[in-house]
């Protein structure tokens, strides 16, 4: 069941056309630019914005968080300039300019305690739809499962929806989550709870003292390495979208997000840059 996203070959394109002259001529942009949704790419956003705006003082960005979805919605109404989606667009939003600015991967984790080394697919399915719900059944000790999902309008749920095969109503959870680092921290202070979150994440938490372990999937283990390497069934785009052609500071921000220099922040953020411009 791998999932793995290509570059659309417009984005391509409009990258190559634009990212090695996207500061060019741009000196005395001025105004504001306004980017919701995803609360995963929001960080990376807000570290691009804040150096964008040395570069040009003129210019505020804001970027506010509420999911994939919200990115979409106002997109396409127009309350934002630009939607933060971390996936791919689905068919009924193809009326929208989707342009990547990294990769990244999502994964399941347990605490640290828990000595469940890996979950097999159809024990990933058992467990989320309540058929298993305790830990001696998959491996573990006799301790009852706590079950945590991602809201409704994240798309890291849509993700493991679509990898999974199942429905939101399939899903039982015991606590429902917003953004990745709320589910980090509460299966880091519940050593028989399961979540699934994002690797750069995940990576960066469990690297850096917090409680939390990421479970292998189909006997990968979950990293950036594996991300760049295409090895990780679970990998999703990192876009960012506009209802039409973008233009002025929307269109120079863009551009400024997926260039080549900014890759030490995309790596900052445990995020992998793009391959290709």
């Amino acid at each position: 069941m791998a999932i793995r996203y290509s570059l659309p070959v417009f984005c391509l394109a409009y990258l190559a056309m634009t990212g090695s002259n996207h500061a060019a001529g741009q000196e005395n942009l001025t105004g504001k630019l306004t980017l919701t949704g995803s609360s995963t790419i929001a960080p990376l956003v807000s570290d691009l914005a804040k150096k964008f705006e040395k570069t040009h003082p003129g210019v505020r960005v804001d970027v506010q968080t509420g999911g994939s979805s919200r990115g979409v919605l106002d997109a396409r109404q127009g309350t934002a300039d630009i939607g933060m989606v971390s996936r791919a667009l689905k068919e009924d939003e193809q009326d929208l300019k989707s342009y990547p600015i990294a990769l990244d991967g999502i994964c399941v984790i347990v605490h640290s305690t828990n000595p469940v080394k890996e979950l097999t697919d159809s024990q990933i399915v058992a467990i989320y739809t309540g058929r298993v719900k305790n830990w001696k059944d998959v491996g573990g000790l006799d301790k009852q499962i706590m079950v945590v999902n991602k809201a409704e309008g994240r798309s890291t749920l849509e993700l493991f929806l679509h990898y999974t095969k199942l429905k939101l109503p399939d899903i039982k959870a015991d606590v429902i989550i917003g953004d990745n680092e709320q589910g980090i921290k509460t299966v880091a202070g519940n050593p028989y709870s399961v979540a699934y979150v994002s690797i750069g994440t995940a990576e960066y938490n469990a690297t850096h003292g917090t409680q939390i372990k990421l479970l292998p999937l189909h006997g990968i283990q979950p990293s950036m390495q594996a991300l760049i390497d295409h090895k990780f069934a679970l990998s999703r785009p990192l876009n960012l979208v506009t209802k039409t052609e973008p233009t002025g500071i929307a269109k120079e921000f863009i551009a400024f997000a997926a260039a080549p220099e900014n890759d030490s922040i995309v790596k900052g953020q445990y995020f992998v840059p793009l391959a290709k411009r």
